[in-house]
């Protein structure tokens, strides 16, 4: 797909300041640290737009972007980060629960999994309540230039295991591997929304 457009929008802390002209929307979820941003980044190919951070945790709303003005990129807080009150968690995972549960206009939520690490039990529980809503989702394994060739393959096959049912695709922000990919999906979903 072609971006010939890709603005940051606006902040949602909660239901009343999600927008509101009913274009399709693509949510990006995972845990803190799992490479968001920068996924974002590279999907789009634009440096800065979603702000990248060494501090886990820091995005605490939900972020709008709109891409070529035709639809919008939702970055969700990232979960499981343990320096967070127990209180902000809960608000977190409030939010990101209600977005995920009543949004209309979301057509696909993609979840993004380290390749180096196993699936968390936070990260199994919302693959499972996508799974069981019957969400079109699809999981992105981050990072995945940090692996050898080899240790990717079984990393891929242990993530399949862990959170079956779900198209996975590896990816690195890196080398762009996998933004062909995941553009396919994304451009699917799009597609057949409009019917």
């Amino acid at each position: 797909m072609k971006i010939t457009s890709a603005e940051f929008i606006k902040s949602a802390f909660n239901e009343s300041h999600w927008t509101t002209d009913d274009l399709p929307e693509i949510s990006f979820l995972g845990r803190s640290n799992v490479g968001k941003s920068s996924l974002l980044n590279s999907l789009l190919q634009r440096k800065g737009l979603a702000r990248t951070s060494n501090t886990p945790g820091r995005t605490q709303s939900i972020n709008f972007f709109l891409i070529n003005e035709a639809f919008y990129f939702t970055d969700l807080p990232g979960y499981g980060y343990a320096k967070v009150s127990k209180t902000m968690r809960a608000d977190w995972g409030k939010m990101a629960e209600e977005y995920l549960g009543k949004r209309q206009e979301l057509v696909l939520s993609i979840q993004l999994i380290d390749s180096r690490h196993a699936p968390t039990t936070l990260d199994r529980q919302l693959h499972e309540w996508l799974v069981y809503h019957q969400k079109n989702h699809l999981i992105v394994a981050t990072k995945a230039d940090k692996l050898s060739n080899n240790r990717l393959k079984t990393s891929l096959q242990e993530i399949e295991n862990s959170l079956p049912e779900s198209k996975i695709i590896s990816y690195s922000a890196l080398t762009g591997k996998g933004r062909d990919e995941v553009w396919r999906e994304i451009g699917n979903s799009l597609e057949k929304d409009k019917f």
